[in-house]
Parts: structure tokens; C-alpha cells; sequence
């Protein structure tokens, strides 16, 4: 599977929907679980064409809702595969929406989500590399890298953390809680 590798390009996924009522939460703008589900079926078909098998979500990145989508406006998700490695892929997803009266355009979240290609078997399964052609492709999986990285640290320091000590049972007391 070393000499596997494939161009980004050639796995990127863009999806565009007219966002509907039926799609909005209670103050009316579109519901944040809907775009979600719509992130994870780009992310489940940008992983799954890279990979050429099924692919699950294994974790997803911080998702930071930076603008809010109104009914009727057009959203467009992008997605391309930002890393590879063994059998996982982080796959970056951009939205985007567009008020198709006046053609503003806002970009309203960004995230990565990590995919495991899996075969018929639920077994998880090597992925083609990725062939980085650009300084943004570098930065992407450098970026993707880092990330990961970062995620290992904060698991081990939170596992070492003793949340029982004095210390940290003193902090409350900066914090909207009552401990009983």
C-alpha cells in the first residue's frame, strides 16, 4: 500500500442544498444538529471515495458555529482529505452560505473530522496516501499533524490530573457550581 497515493482533488466532495423550514430550530435559523448531520455525510462520502471503502467517523474536531444560516439561503459544505495514515484520514470540512437574493456569501463553520476506512467485515482497513501539491496542502497536513499531537497531550495530562486534590476542589470556587 506504499506506492498508493492518490491527488487530493480527486477524492474532494462539494454538496450544495437549499436550506427549508422544516430544516430550522425554534428561533429559526437552521438547526446546528442538521448542519452536523450534513458535515458528517460529506465527510463519510470525501473519506469513503479516498479510501474506496466504508468509512466511519472515529472523532470530530471542535465545531465552532461562527455564523447562523437563515431559511431559504444555499449552503455549500466542502471537503477534501487533509491527512492520511494508516487507516484513518482527517477530512477538513468547510460550509458555507450563500443568500441567493443578494449573493452575500458568510462562512459559518469549519471542522475535521477524523474517518477509518473499513472493509466488509468492520475491519479497519489501509488507505491510499495523499499527494500534497501545494503550500496549502503542506500546511493542511502539517496542520492535521499538530493537531493530533495536541489531542495526545491534553488525553494524558487530563488522564494524570487528580480532580479529587485540594488544589483543584479550591478552584470551584471561581465557577458557577455548588459542590454538595
Amino acid at each position: 500500500m506504499k506506492d498508493n497515493f492518490k491527488y487530493k482533488r480527486d477524492s474532494e466532495v462539494l454538496l450544495s442544498q437549499l436550506m427549508l423550514p422544516s430544516n430550522s430550530n425554534f428561533s429559526g435559523k437552521i438547526h446546528g444538529g442538521f448542519i452536523l448531520s450534513l458535515m458528517d455525510q460529506i465527510a463519510f462520502a470525501c473519506a469513503s471515495k479516498h479510501s474506496g471503502n466504508y468509512s466511519v467517523t472515529a472523532s470530530v474536531n471542535t465545531v465552532d458555529f461562527l455564523n447562523p444560516i437563515e431559511v431559504g439561503e444555499l449552503v455549500t459544505l466542502r471537503a477534501s482529505v487533509n491527512y492520511t495514515g494508516k487507516s484513518s484520514m482527517v477530512v477538513g470540512i468547510r460550509v458555507d452560505s450563500e443568500n441567493i437574493r443578494t449573493g452575500e456569501k458568510k462562512h459559518c463553520n469549519s471542522s475535521y473530522f477524523t474517518m477509518v476506512a473499513k472493509n466488509e467485515k468492520g475491519e479497519s482497513v489501509p488507505v491510499p496516501g495523499i499527494i500534497l501539491e501545494n503550500d496549502d496542502d503542506i500546511r493542511r497536513f502539517l496542520t492535521s499533524v499538530k493537531r493530533q499531537e495536541l489531542k495526545s497531550e491534553k488525553t494524558s495530562t487530563l488522564k494524570e490530573i487528580d480532580f479529587h486534590s485540594k488544589e483543584y476542589l479550591d478552584q470551584l470556587k471561581e465557577f458557577n457550581v455548588k459542590v454538595i
